[in-house]
């Protein structure tokens, strides 16, 4: 089996189905021309992520399995997909939030792989991204704004192993933490129509590391209608006595951002 990560918004997806999540600070529609102060803005951005994947996972008394794939191996093995971000923003102070579920099966391989024929690896990983912001920099232009917030992170990995030494053994285990983050985000408009986006986050609390950055360009069709492309990658770094989480994921992002 292969590994990938494709996650819609606001859809569900259905394959033969690793993802170990994301969190994306919704930046992707373009400053206004000019802003209303006094009153609230809304954006809603559902996406399309590919990500690759690569790291270790472990649960308690087996050894580490390590993911290695690219983002070219699509939808070959999620099962379920669920995301959807949101912004909304009352002059230089804006909330941003995310929330993500992903089920995704894959296979993986041991050490030198040598203590087993074959392992299949499932993983359930749900996220929760809620943070403030405020615009530091500001012309009829572009924006930057400063971010900070808490991240929940909630994953279920099962591993199970066939043939050699571990053959027929299969064990899961489950962790929930939160990380605080911070960073920033920003749009530039290069023409009233064509603009730059993207975003750096980087934390930890629960995990010993978690960071998440973006970049990317969007079109902006109408006043409440855009779209862009980029590239996104997110790491992870977590473990206790009996999980270990500690993989990267990286590839394409696109979308549509609704402004209202």
């Amino acid at each position: 089996m292969r590994t990938v990560v494709i996650v819609l918004s606001g859809m569900l997806l259905a394959a033969p189905g690793i993802s170990l999540a994301a969190d994306p600070a919704p930046a992707f529609a373009p400053t206004p021309e000019t802003t209303v102060q006094d009153e609230w803005s809304f954006s809603f951005a559902p996406y399309l992520w590919t990500a690759g994947i690569s790291g270790d996972t472990a649960v308690f008394g087996l050894p580490e399995v390590h993911i290695n794939q690219s983002f070219g191996d699509i939808l070959a093995d999620i099962d379920f997909g669920f995301m959807a971000a949101g912004d909304a923003r009352y002059g230089p102070f804006s909330i941003v939030t995310d929330i993500e579920y992903v089920r995704i099966t894959s296979d993986a391989a041991t050490p030198r792989g040598v203590l087993a024929d074959e392992v299949d690896l499932k993983s359930v990983t749900f996220t929760a991204l809620v943070g403030a912001g405020y615009t530091v920099l500001e012309d009829p232009n572009g924006r930057l704004d400063v971010i900070a917030g808490l991240r929940v992170w909630s994953v279920e990995t099962t591993i199970s192993f066939s043939g050699g030494p571990l053959g027929g053994i299969s064990r899961s285990d489950d962790a929930t933490w939160v990380d605080g983050m911070a960073g920033v985000r920003g749009v530039y408009s290069i023409t009233p129509t064509v603009y730059l986006t993207g975003w750096g986050l980087i934390g930890a609390g629960g995990a010993d590391l978690d960071w998440d950055v973006m970049g990317g360009v969007g079109y902006k069709w109408k006043e409440w209608l855009s779209a862009f492309i980029g590239y996104r990658a997110l790491g992870v770094n977590y473990s206790n006595d009996s999980l270990t989480q500690d993989v990267i994921e990286h590839g394409p992002i696109l979308g549509a951002v609704f402004r209202f």
